[in-house]
């Protein structure tokens, strides 16, 4: 059985874009990753485009407003159900169907694969990596291109991390909810060595007018830190060669200094 995960729940798959909206205006290193997805479909997805972990579809409808129709996948079933929402008040009618990524299966070839932001590191194990990046291959035409997201794990968080519980939360951000409600989010990680699993939750605590708190949810996440020559042994491993490696959405060196690794590797 699936364990459920933070994407998996209704009220984040509806609130997704609302909260990632003012995340992303903090500040999180992701300036400029529509329009980066954007010219990586247009270079190499004129046989086809699919959009794997999409979410609740941000790339997915950047992508079609610039008349590329991909289709799209995720592990959740809400987030799918938002992104079709999403895709059909803009009226377009994509493929957007709930699957893992470790097994959909197509009845087509595509020469273009994306993985956006972090979908790449909710698979727990290196055995997870390794079916996804077989299945994933076996989805892709000759010579087809996939990229994908990790980030270089920092010893200093990691210590920090290893001494945290899932219960001490740290505040991340205020938004206004679907309802037009307040929301503040909390969220507490805690890290593992031997699995190099960053797992914990994530606190959604809605406020009142006056600013009271009047309810509170929690909702748990797990991610797995991967390492760079542990990634390029993997893809190795399962046919791709590495086309490139940037160290964010604007094509900055990938070099050690990078927080964002985004990965441009191409099948065998």
């Amino acid at each position: 059985m699936k364990l459920k995960d933070l994407h998996d729940y209704d009220d984040v798959a509806e609130n997704y874009d609302l909260y990632l909206e003012e995340m992303y205006s903090r500040g999180d290193n992701h300036a400029g990753f529509l329009d980066f997805y954007l010219d990586f479909a247009k270079e190499y997805g004129k046989d086809g485009v699919i959009d794997i972990a999409c979410g609740t579809g941000a790339v997915l409808l950047h992508l079609a407003e610039n008349g590329i129709l991909a289709d799209g996948t995720d592990l959740s079933e809400a987030m799918c159900r938002v992104a079709d929402e999403k895709a059909n008040a803009k009226g377009f009618r994509l493929h957007i169907f709930p699957a893992n990524m470790t097994a959909f299966k197509s009845d087509k070839t595509y020469s273009c694969a994306i993985i956006a932001r972090s979908g790449f590191m909710h698979l727990l194990t290196p055995e997870l990596q390794k079916a996804a990046l077989l299945n994933i291959r076996e989805n892709l035409s000759d010579g087809g291109m996939l990229t994908f997201n990790t980030f270089d794990p920092h010893p200093f968080f990691q210590a920090q991390q290893m001494q945290t519980k899932d219960t001490d939360y740290s505040f991340r951000l205020e938004y206004t909810n679907q309802q037009g409600k307040r929301e503040r989010i909390y969220n507490a990680i805690s890290y593992d060595p031997y699995t190099q699993i960053m797992s914990g939750n994530w606190k959604f605590e809605t406020l009142n007018d006056k600013g009271e708190v009047i309810a509170e949810r929690v909702r748990p996440l797990r991610m797995r830190q991967t390492y760079r020559q542990e990634m390029k042994y993997l893809l190795e491993l399962t046919g791709y060669e590495i086309v490139n490696v940037y160290g964010g959405y604007h094509k900055e060196s990938g070099d050690g200094s990078a927080k964002n690794v985004i990965w441009c590797v191409r099948k065998k």
